[in-house]
Parts: structure tokens; C-alpha cells; sequence
């Protein structure tokens, strides 16, 4: 007897490899700073690399009604999707069924969340290893990668409401 192997591997976390999420700010035509989160992979899964961590985060945005390379996903307007935003403390937390990600972002990040009430979220695919955590990224790399074609098409776009822990 032969059987044929499930076609739906388990997830695991560990093939998302060490995944990053960085904050900036950024003027937009209205005049006002957006918050922007970047998150990406350094591509680095112990078994296959970067095609493994490719996979691995399309598979988990998509089990999250998040579209790699889709239209922008308005959180704002769809409470029950499984991501939210946490900012509290000078802090931001990025959540969903199988990731917790937190980052210190700059006081103009803090502020321009403040005034907006969302995040914009660019979560990629595609790998970035030399922006490694605890090293600088200089703005036009950041630029260069964020911006590029290959980054953007491999990415799920959305629109995050920031919550706040009230006392």
C-alpha cells in the first residue's frame, strides 16, 4: 500500500528565521508624517535559507488574510483581523496567531502614530540579511530596500489601527 505525503506541511516558526521589524516616519503628500513598519526576514532558517523563510512568512501572512502581493488590507475597517498594533511605552509590538515582534521606534514615529491613530505595515517576503538587528541601517539602504520593486511586490500591505493599554 502506498500513501502520499500531506500536502499541508505543519507550520513552524523556526523556518521563519530571525524576522525584524523596523520603524521609520515619512512625509506623505498631505504634509504629515506616516508611521511606517517594515518587517522582513534575515533569511536565515536553519533548513533552506532564504526560499525557507520566503515561504514560511508568505504562508503566515496568508494564514492571516494577509495577501503577498495583494491589495492593502485596511485594518481600520476589519476588527476581527488576527494583527494588531500594540504602542505603548515608547514601544511597538506587532501581533498575530504565531509572532510577537516588538521594536523601540524614534520619537517621531511615536508622535506621528499619535496623530494618525494606524501604522502603515510592509511585511515582506523577501530576505534582507545585511540589515542585521543592533547594527545601523543607513537611511538610503533602508530607502533602497524598502522601496524596491522586488520588496514591495513580495510583501502584504496594511493599514494597522495602534492600540494602547488604558489604565
Amino acid at each position: 500500500m502506498t500513501s502520499t505525503p500531506s500536502a499541508t506541511r505543519p507550520f513552524r516558526v523556526t523556518d521563519l528565521g530571525t524576522l525584524v521589524v523596523m520603524p521609520w516616519s515619512g512625509e506623505t503628500p498631505d504634509g504629515a508624517d506616516m508611521p511606517y513598519l517594515l518587517a522582513y526576514s534575515l533569511g536565515d532558517a536553519a533548513d533552506g535559507g532564504a526560499e525557507t523563510t520566503a515561504a514560511a512568512v508568505e504562508r503566515l501572512l496568508t494564514d492571516n488574510g494577509l495577501p503577498v502581493g495583494g491589495d492593502l488590507v485596511d485594518g481600520t475597517e476589519r476588527p476581527s483581523l488576527p494583527v494588531t498594533l500594540l504602542v505603548q511605552g515608547g514601544q511597538a509590538v506587532l501581533n498575530m496567531p504565531n509572532l510577537n515582534a516588538q521594536c523601540v521606534p524614534p520619537p517621531e514615529w511615536l508622535d506621528a502614530v499619535a496623530e494618525r491613530g494606524y501604522a502603515y505595515l510592509v511585511f515582506t517576503t523577501r530576505a534582507w540579511p545585511e540589515a542585521v538587528p543592533g547594527r545601523p541601517v543607513e537611511a538610503e539602504a533602508l530607502a533602497a530596500f524598502a522601496g524596491a520593486e522586488e520588496t514591495l511586490t513580495a510583501a502584504a500591505h496594511v493599514v494597522l489601527p495602534a492600540r494602547s493599554l488604558r489604565g
